[in-house]
Formats: C-alpha cells, sequence, structure tokens
C-alpha cells in the first residue's frame, strides 16, 4: 500500500468507516441514507450539517437519499415549514431520491402497533400522564409497573381499535410498550407509542386521532424504506436501544441507527423551540431574520449555498460534541464571497470633498473593474465630478502619525481615479467640519499614473450628482455571550437577556455610485437568485427580499475582516 493510499484510508471519519465496513462484508450492496426533519420550525445551521453528513456520504458511495418528513405531531407541523424545507435543502444544491413522510406509513405503524400488542410487547394503559411519569422511576431508581401492564392482549388490542376510532378523549389513555421498568435506560421504561390527538394532520386531515411517537415512526419508517445507515446526532443515542428493540421484535428490516456529534456554534442558540421563542416574542422579524442561524435567514443575510457546505465540511464529522466559532462560517462566506462579488462604492456617513481645481461642469466616466478575482466580470463606468463624498472617517483635522487617509497636506488616491491633496476645510457654527477642499493630479490617473506623487491610502467615494440613496443595515452577533443558554442557567436568568441590543444597525440613506443602482434595478427578482456585492472597505452586501427599485436595502453578510475576534481581545 503507497503512504498516499494509507493516508487517505487513515483520514476517512468513523462513519466512512462503518459504510466502507459494511459494503466490503456485503451487509450491504448500495448505500441509501436520509434526512428526516420534522415540519415545526425552519431549518437552522445544525441541520445544514446533517444534511451535509446524510447527502454527501451517500453521494460519496453512489448511493441515495430519501427527504423524509417525520410529521407526526399535528399539532405543531404545517404545510408552511413543510415547504420551507425543501426549498432550503434544494437550495443548499442537494437532490432527493424520494419525498416521503411518515404520514404515509400510519397504516402500517398501526398495524405495526397491532402486531406489539398480539406478541404481549405493548399494552393499552389508562393511566394519567403524570402517574405514567412518577411511575417511571429515577436514573437510580427502578420504575414501577402500571396497573395496567399484565392487560389481556385481547382487551388491550379492542381499546386501541376503539382509541383509533374517536370514543375515547384526549389523555385518558395511551399504548404502551413492554419492555423493562428497571432498565438503565429510562426510554426503555415501557414508552408511550401511541396517543390520542384531536388535532387536523396537514396531510391526512381528521382520519387520524391517534399519533405514533417518535421512537414508534421513526425506525420503522427507516425499517419499511429499508435505510442502510440511519445517521443522526448524538442527542439520539440513547434513542439507539429502543430503535433496535422495534426493529427486532416487529422483524424489519434491519436498519442501523449511527450518531455523530451536533453543531453547536458560539454566540447562537441551535433549538427550534427557542428560536421560535425569539420569532413569536418579536426579538427577531421572524423565522428568516438575518440575524437568525436559520437557513432562510442565512439566505436572506447573504450567505451562500457554497459557503454553508463549506463550513459543514470543515467541522468535519466527530463522536463528541465541541463548539465552533462562528467566526469560521463568517470566514467561509468571505472565501466565497471575494471570489463572486461585485465591488460597488458606498459611502455611509458622507462629507463633502471638492476637488478646486476640476472645473463645475465638467464629468468624467471612469472605468473600474467589477471585480479582480474574476476576469469574466467585466467592468463598469463610475461618473467622476467636482463635488464627491467620501467617509466622513476618512478625514481629520489633526491626525495621528499612522493615518494614511485625508488631512491637510497629505495625498490619497480615490478608488479607480486620482490622487489628491488636501488643501483646506470649511466648518460650520457647530464646529463640525462640512467640506474639504482638494486639489487632483491630472497625471496621477488610475491605471496610466506619471505623476510621481506617492500615497499612501485609498479611498472610495461617489460623485453627488449621481447618488442613489440605499437603506443599509448592518447585523452583528443575535448574543453578546458565546453560549446563552448555559449562561443564562449560571446566573439563573433566561437566554433572552443576553440578547444583544446592537445586533442591527440601521443606516437609512447611504450614498451609492449609480451602477449599484443600476444593478438592483436591472436584476428581476426571481428567488434567490440576486447578485452579491462587496461594498468597499465595508463588507459584503446582499438585496433584502423587501428590497423595491425605489428603496433599495442592502443587508451585511460579513465583515472585510474578522473585527469580532480583535474586540474580544480588548
Amino acid at each position: 500500500m503507497s503512504d498516499n493510499t494509507a493516508e487517505e484510508r487513515n483520514s476517512k471519519n468513523f462513519l466512512e468507516e462503518i459504510i466502507e465496513r459494511d459494503l466490503k462484508e456485503g451487509r450491504h450492496s448500495s448505500v441509501l441514507t436520509r434526512f428526516p426533519p420534522e415540519p415545526n420550525g425552519y431549518l437552522h445551521i445544525g441541520h445544514a450539517k446533517s444534511i451535509s453528513v446524510n447527502f454527501g456520504l451517500a453521494d460519496k458511495y453512489g448511493g441515495e437519499t430519501n427527504l423524509r418528513f417525520d410529521d407526526t405531531n399535528p399539532v405543531t407541523e404545517t404545510i408552511e415549514y413543510v415547504e420551507s424545507i425543501k426549498h432550503d435543502v434544494n437550495w443548499l444544491g442537494y437532490e432527493w431520491a424520494k419525498e416521503l413522510y411518515a404520514s404515509d406509513y400510519f397504516e402500517q405503524l398501526f398495524e405495526f402497533a397491532i402486531r406489539l400488542i398480539r406478541k404481549g410487547f405493548a399494552y393499552v394503559d389508562d393511566s394519567t400522564s403524570e402517574e405514567i411519569a412518577a411511575g417511571k422511576g429515577t436514573p437510580t431508581r427502578p420504575g414501577t409497573d402500571s396497573q395496567y401492564r399484565d392487560r389481556d392482549p385481547e382487551e388491550s388490542e379492542d381499546l386501541f381499535r376503539r382509541m383509533r376510532a374517536g370514543e375515547f378523549e384526549e389523555e385518558t389513555r395511551t399504548l404502551r410498550a413492554k419492555i423493562d421498568m428497571a432498565s438503565p435506560n429510562m426510554l426503555m421504561r415501557d414508552p408511550v407509542i401511541y396517543r390520542i390527538k384531536f388535532a387536523s394532520h396537514h396531510r391526512t386531515g381528521d382520519e387520524w386521532c391517534i399519533y405514533p411517537t417518535y421512537d414508534m415512526a421513526h425506525g420503522q419508517s427507516d425499517a419499511i424504506e429499508k435505510i442502510t445507515h440511519s445517521l443522526c446526532t448524538l442527542e439520539f443515542m440513547s434513542h439507539r436501544e429502543l430503535y433496535d428493540w422495534f426493529i427486532d421484535k416487529l422483524e424489519l428490516f434491519p436498519s442501523k441507527q449511527y450518531e455523530f456529534a451536533r453543531l453547536n456554534m458560539s454566540y447562537t442558540i441551535m433549538s427550534k423551540r427557542r428560536l421560535r421563542e425569539l420569532v413569536e416574542k418579536k426579538y427577531v422579524d421572524g423565522w428568516d431574520d438575518p440575524r437568525m442561524p436559520t437557513i432562510s435567514g442565512l439566505r436572506r443575510r447573504g450567505f451562500t449555498p457554497e459557503a454553508i457546505r463549506d463550513f459543514c465540511t470543515r467541522i468535519g464529522v466527530a463522536k463528541r460534541d465541541n463548539l465552533i466559532d462562528v467566526s469560521l462560517l463568517e470566514f467561509c462566506a468571505r472565501e466565497h464571497l471575494n471570489k463572486i462579488s461585485l465591488r460597488r462604492m458606498v459611502v455611509f456617513d458622507p462629507i463633502k470633498l471638492v476637488i478646486t481645481n476640476w472645473p463645475e461642469d465638467k464629468f468624467e466616466e471612469l472605468e473600474s473593474e467589477n471585480n479582480p478575482e474574476d476576469e469574466t466580470a467585466g467592468s463598469r463606468m463610475i461618473p467622476f465630478g467636482r463635488e464627491l463624498y467620501i467617509e466622513r472617517a476618512d478625514f481629520m483635522e489633526d491626525p495621528p502619525k499612522k493615518f494614511f487617509r485625508l488631512a491637510v497636506g497629505r495625498n490619497v488616491r480615490l478608488k479607480s481615479a486620482f490622487i489628491i491633496t488636501c488643501d483646506d476645510f470649511v466648518k460650520d457654527n457647530g464646529g463640525n467640519v462640512t467640506e474639504v477642499h482638494c486639489r487632483y493630479h491630472p497625471e496621477s490617473r488610475s491605471g496610466s499614473d506619471n505623476s510621481g506623487i506617492k500615497a499612501k491610502g485609498t479611498l472610495h467615494w461617489v460623485s453627488i450628482p449621481h447618488v442613489h440613496h440605499i437603506e443599509v443595515r448592518e447585523y452583528d452577533r443575535l448574543f453578546n455571550v458565546e453560549k446563552p443558554v448555559e449562561e443564562a442557567a449560571k446566573q439563573e436568568g433566561v437566554f433572552t437577556d443576553y440578547v444583544n441590543p446592537d445586533s442591527l444597525n440601521i443606516a437609512p440613506a447611504a450614498c451609492a455610485e449609480p451602477a449599484l443602482a443600476d444593478d438592483f434595478a436591472s436584476t428581476e427578482k426571481s428567488g434567490d437568485n440576486l447578485p452579491y456585492f462587496q461594498f468597499m472597505r465595508k463588507g459584503y452586501y446582499y438585496p433584502d427580499k423587501y428590497s423595491t427599485r425605489e428603496k433599495p436595502v442592502f443587508n451585511r453578510t460579513v465583515t472585510l475582516r474578522d473585527t469580532w475576534a480583535k474586540m474580544k481581545k480588548k
């Protein structure tokens, strides 16, 4: 074996080793995985990792992946969530082999339950939920048998069929698996596997009033579909014993469950319940708020599917949970956006710059590259004249030694234009600088500079008569601590105590060069196919879905550099 082959073998993650072993030993002739979200909320970046693992491994070994909705709780599930999940998976770049639903198998699952009852492995329990919970015991104390545990199978089957017929009220009866009330695994202590719910289902309507629990539906659905490798995150490890028990007792296709580390990311939460709380209590503007870790929120903010897939690849597949710094996701975004983004000049906090030796009525069109990283991106023309806007922070009356921007007597280059020298400035009655007066050097034109003048800094700018006003939304971490849930528990508070009050800042009338307005006006909004932008010296930006041609709105995806890391060091 060559060194390269050995290195390749040793670099495989543990799931790849399992799959290759199963294929080599003939346990399976092909690979079939599944991504099984519950449609009770929007997918988040943690789901993106699960999607990439399931689809990525199946693709690597020539297999397929099903998209199966775990829709067994009609109270919390909606068509809206189903459609959003399908859109997110597609947007990430994945195609599923079959679109399936646990509700497709309601009749089969019901028959499985009847089979368990007849075999003596399930019984109808008339206990209340409080009585069942009390009877479970504790991790150090065995549970106690329900008084209905030894109910005759024929009686249990009759009651179960009557439960299906709608004869009993909610919470008056459940179907429980009959396993081991002394098991060290609390899930094996006669778990509830069917409950009564008089709620309309998004697909089956009012056909059913009893619904299987997750454990009753999940493994059996895998077996029905002949899933070879049921890949899930570590929080489901305790469910594996029950998963295997059902398949064994029902004598089904031997699907196997394998767990990998879930994605935990700093300054973020990965709980649909808590994300829903943020939405419902108006901490954010919906599930797709650009501060949310949802796929729809990341998409609206301007993250690309390529960046998210790259992120999932970089964090890898591990057996132990760890905390991933959100800056890695932002790094992946910068890496990709730098390659594809159109460069545009936008001034957020303008101050007027007057070029005193430029004729008042003269304008020139200056050519500038759309993206120096992409030769095919072409160029655009930028109007240049006597009066410009620059950033207020780019001028100082009394600058420090290492200030390489504009001050009296200093030279700077205007991007794609000329070198200028500052001569003077004007203040208002409040002592605020309102105008900066400069001279330009005609021989210093970008691309053909023969002036011999040195300029250490380069500034972006816009021509005042050609300005287009846009709204810019600058986003930062949604939380101001790395682990908001853990910090809340430590301080006996709630996670929303740590919502960052500065997570959104709005510049309502930033000044943009005409090309940006032209880009937006000429773009037909078709789903997610909008252009990505780098606002020079500012960051990467993406048109918000609520933008109009009359009022363009841009969301900052990430800054040009990781400014948060510098802040943490202070």
